[in-house]
């Protein structure tokens, strides 16, 4: 089993290797248009499958076993936000033009700064504050969230109200760790 922490570290890797990909196919003349679709639309995709996922499995939890959680999750449905505004300006563009470059590397810096943040500050407290338990049991949930969705057909990827979420998160979860109850059932499937 593996923590979610780590599931979620290991596709922060990801992220980084295929942006470094997008890097080298950019410094090629002529660019290869074809390569780099090839690509970018996989991580598109993931970007907004990785960011649903963690919307719907790690940051409920993280609200309820974190020190700081609320500021941590405001930021980080904030920056979901930034990065999918990328994706999807990207997606009005041709592959390789200027634009597209541009909104990709917007995307890129947002998704940079996320996972910055998140490895410092969300993902170390979930590991300080949650049980070890839960942390796989996340961990299974979130990687089986990913198997089940290889792209975004049938996903919301509209930006989130951060406030508004964390809200409706903690009226769910009735804001009190202390009952005992770990909350992931309630999670699964959604």
């Amino acid at each position: 089993m593996a923590d979610i922490t780590d599931v979620i570290l290991d596709e922060h890797e990801w992220f980084r290797r295929q942006f470094a990909a997008l890097d080298r196919l950019q410094g090629q003349d002529p660019l290869d248009v074809e390569a780099v679709r090839a690509v970018w639309q996989p991580l598109a995709d993931h970007l907004d499958v990785h960011a649903i996922a963690e919307e719907r499995i790690f940051y409920p939890q993280l609200l309820r076993f974190g020190d700081d959680p609320q500021d941590e999750t405001l930021d980080a449905i904030g920056d979901h936000n930034d990065i999918r505004d990328g994706v999807h300006e990207a997606g009005r563009y041709p592959v390789g033009t200027a634009e597209w470059w541009a909104a990709v590397g917007r995307a890129r810096a947002a998704n940079d700064e996320h996972m910055g943040e998140e490895e410092r500050e969300g993902l170390s407290d979930f590991r300080q504050h949650a049980p070890s338990g839960l942390r796989e049991a996340l961990g299974v949930q979130f990687t089986e969230f990913l198997a089940a969705h290889r792209t975004t057909a049938g996903l919301d990827t509209s930006d989130k109200d951060p406030q508004g979420y964390v809200r409706a998160v903690e009226r769910e979860i009735g804001s009190d760790p202390s009952d005992g109850s770990l909350g992931i059932g309630s999670l699964r499937g959604r």
